[in-house]
């Protein structure tokens, strides 16, 4: 493979101009066909498989036009202080308000009369309106969602207090900001990194490239393959990600081929036929981690993880051929002035990597013990992880969806926030017995009569809990009516898909690691030629998660440092956050991986003794995967200060990981378990080494061409 690279970098350096123009029409032709495809409508969210899911569909089939799983809306009100909603003033002020909803919007399927619909509290000073729509809340018009936030707008100018909830308000939040705050401080990163702003602007030139072409395809296939918003959001997140990542690794190395005084086209194949060799694994395991989501068998998810899979594809194609004809438009720009009036000179003096590498060295079992414990204390709470969907009650005392939860919490219960539909396949004798039977479980405050389909053979029951919807004792109410009930009865709602929803991710939680460790194993096996160095990758991946896992507990769960994040109410952990972890995580840490100790098998390759390789792995890539690290850990941070729970609550968890994964368990762990094993980690036995194809990752077929002098910094450690 390093001379099928190398080839390919020397061809693209030398083709520089035909090669750019390629990647600059594959850019355009996506931007056209983005700008010129039909509008897409929101993907489709299901579940197959779980009873929510079929309960929605049997709903659909015998209450034809009843568009169960379109949005809602609730329009809460609160009279003055010594009024009641009842008062024939307030009472002529909503009867407006449920006029002006039902004309509102070619979208409003129904609208409730609260005084018809007994929706007025006890002691009368709240009420609230229900208003059910034709389409999901992701489809519902800007029009549609104008039209309602301006009637609840005119109503509270009228002396009412006046919330809106429910998931008609429901859209993709803003993530721009976020965005350009990561893209900056990767810049400011990598000139640091790098001391030239030539070099520093290529890998963030390629990496918006890359995601420009990838973000742009998707909106061009997104009405064709039903994929909804979120999938170029997460693309766009992998894409600078992996982007940036790959870029520097591959400019990192050709500046060190350059110091080493070999020619500039020269440079750019070795970089690309080593770096490059590692760039390819390392996206290999990235796709394996997002193609993996196919697991979990929700159309929704599997979408999102071939789309993003596609965009590190794409990322990895850039890195290896525009990245090299870039450096051939740069030339020795691409390097610092103090380099470029001496690229030979050096002082000899160890950078940091070298020392540090040189420290673990020395104690290994300390740091190792210092590492393995660390991060097994913050990994602790994981051990009370509670997974669901974050309600309204979790969203910012300014949104007026958290108003309207507490208003209605105040007059109702909380368990009004959150009704469970269930849905009797049967007639009305049935349909009785199952209300008796529900009425007589605990939790349990309200339960309607039966509404019956034109037919008489189907009924629909609305269930209030006692309690908020996400929480455990709502959760076991879901539980508790299935149990008690026949398999002709059926529970879903948007709580009742939510309990089914993290049911369905906890479930395929263990095929999913097994199945993403399990071929990364492989994968690493064929890298690095070892046994022993894949398995201690793969374990110092799930170690940084479950530590993740842990703080993201403790703080979204827990509510311990919550007020420095933002963190206003408490919760349960979003239901996909494990695997989206899992998967995201373990791509990114298998990069930093496959860097680092792939320059180390190459000195191993070449000669050098154990303790030896470590030193000079850490003395060119500690550096480089620093800024890597710090580049994400950066980019993933600027979500924290969203005001939305669950993209605060993945940036977070995001960025907390990868500062695990890269600084304790690649930068400390890593080197302190090679260092003690020695020769043995590349140990692989022979019959195993024979199956094993031969990838050349280190670049042993360039070994006959390497007629440049040596690394002038090279100061062997023996050990």
């Amino acid at each position: 493979m390093a001379t099928f690279l190398y080839k390919l970098g020397r061809s693209a350096f030398r083709r520089r101009r035909l090669v750019a123009l390629l990647w600059v029409a594959l850019l355009a032709l996506a931007g056209v066909g983005a700008a010129t495809a039909p509008a897409a409508t929101s993907s489709s969210f299901s579940i197959p498989g779980t009873e929510a899911q079929k309960a929605f569909d049997l709903l659909e089939q015998r209450f034809p036009g009843g568009n169960a799983d379109g949005a809602t809306a609730r329009v809460v009100f609160k009279a003055p202080e010594g009024q009641k909603m009842t008062d024939p003033a307030n009472k002529a002020k909503v009867q407006d308000v449920v006029a002006e909803l039902k004309a509102g919007s070619d979208e409003v399927a129904s609208v409730t009369d609260p005084y018809t619909a007994q929706a007025v509290s006890k002691d009368g000073s709240t009420a609230y309106v229900s208003v059910s729509y034709k389409v999901s809340g992701m489809e519902l018009t800007d029009a549609t969602r104008e039209a309602l936030k301006k009637t609840g707008h005119d109503a509270q100018g009228q002396g009412l207090t006046v919330e809106i909830g429910g998931d008609a308000l429901q859209t993709m939040p803003e993530t721009g900001a976020g965005e350009i705050i990561g893209v900056i401080i990767a810049g400011i990163v990598l000139v640091i990194t790098f001391g030239s702003l030539v070099a520093a602007g290529l890998p963030l030139l390629t990496a918006i490239i890359g995601v420009g072409i990838g973000v742009s395809s998707i909106t061009a296939l997104a009405n064709v393959l039903d994929l909804g918003s979120t999938t170029s959001t997460l693309a766009m997140m992998i894409g600078l990600a992996v982007g940036i990542d790959y870029a520097l690794f591959i400019v990192s190395r050709y500046r060190a081929e350059l110091a080493e005084g070999r020619e500039h086209e020269e440079a750019a194949g070795r970089a690309v036929g080593t770096a490059g060799s590692a760039v390819v694994f390392a996206g290999l395991t990235v796709v394996i981690a997002l193609v993996g989501l196919a697991v979990v068998n929700i159309p929704m998810l599997t979408k999102m993880g071939f789309a993003a899979a596609g965009t590190v594809v794409i990322a990895v194609l850039i890195a290896l051929t525009l990245i090299p004809a870039l450096l051939g438009f740069a030339g020795a720009k691409v390097v610092g002035r103090k380099e470029r009036k001496g690229l030979k000179k050096s002082d000899g003096k160890p950078n940091m990597g070298t020392r540090w590498a040189r420290f673990v060295i020395r104690r290994p079992v300390m740091v190792l013990l210092v590492g393995v414990l660390g991060l097994g204390a913050i990994a602790l709470p994981a051990s009370s992880l509670e997974m669901g969907l974050p309600d309204d009650g979790v969203k910012p005392t300014s949104a007026t969806e958290r108003r309207a939860y507490d208003l209605l919490s105040d007059g109702f219960g909380p368990g009004f926030n959150g009704p469970l539909m269930v849905v009797v396949d049967g007639d009305k004798a049935a349909a009785e017995s199952t209300v008796k039977e529900i009425e007589g479980l605990d939790g349990v405050v309200a339960v309607t009569p039966p509404t019956p389909n034109k037919a008489g053979d189907t009924a629909m029951i609305t269930v209030i809990p006692k309690d908020r919807p996400s929480s455990v004792e709502t959760e076991n109410l879901v539980h508790d009516i299935r149990d008690a009930t026949g398999g002709n009865v059926l529970v879903t709602g948007a709580t009742a898909m939510n309990v089914d929803f993290s049911q369905k991710m906890n479930d395929a939680l263990v095929p999913y690691l097994a199945l993403v460790v399990g071929l990364a194993f492989l994968l690493l096996m064929v890298v690095f030629r070892s046994i022993l160095v894949p398995l201690k990758a793969a374990l110092g991946f799930l170690l940084s998660v479950v530590a993740a896992l842990g703080a993201v507990v403790a703080v979204f769960q827990w509510g311990w440092l919550g007020s420095l994040f933002g963190v206003e109410q408490t919760g349960p952990i979003m239901s996909m956050m494990p695997i989206f972890m899992v998967g995201v995580v373990f791509g990114l840490a298998m990069d930093y991986e496959v860097f680092l100790v792939t320059r180390m098998r190459e000195a191993y390759v070449h000669g050098e003794r154990p303790g030896e390789t470590i030193v000079t792995g850490f003395r060119h890539s500690a550096r480089v995967v620093t800024a890597a690290a710090v580049i994400m850990i950066a980019v993933f941070s600027g979500f924290i200060g969203m005001d939305d729970q669950m993209i605060k609550m993945i940036g977070f968890g995001l960025a907390v990981a990868v500062l695990f994964d890269a600084f304790v368990v690649r930068m400390a762990i890593v080197p302190a378990v090679l260092a003690l094993l020695g020769h043995k980690a590349w140990w692989l036995p022979k019959w195993l080494d024979k199956a094993l194809p031969n990838v050349d990752v280190e670049g042993e077929g360039l070994a006959a061409k390497d007629a440049g002098p040596q690394d002038p910094e090279r100061e062997l450690v023996k050990v």
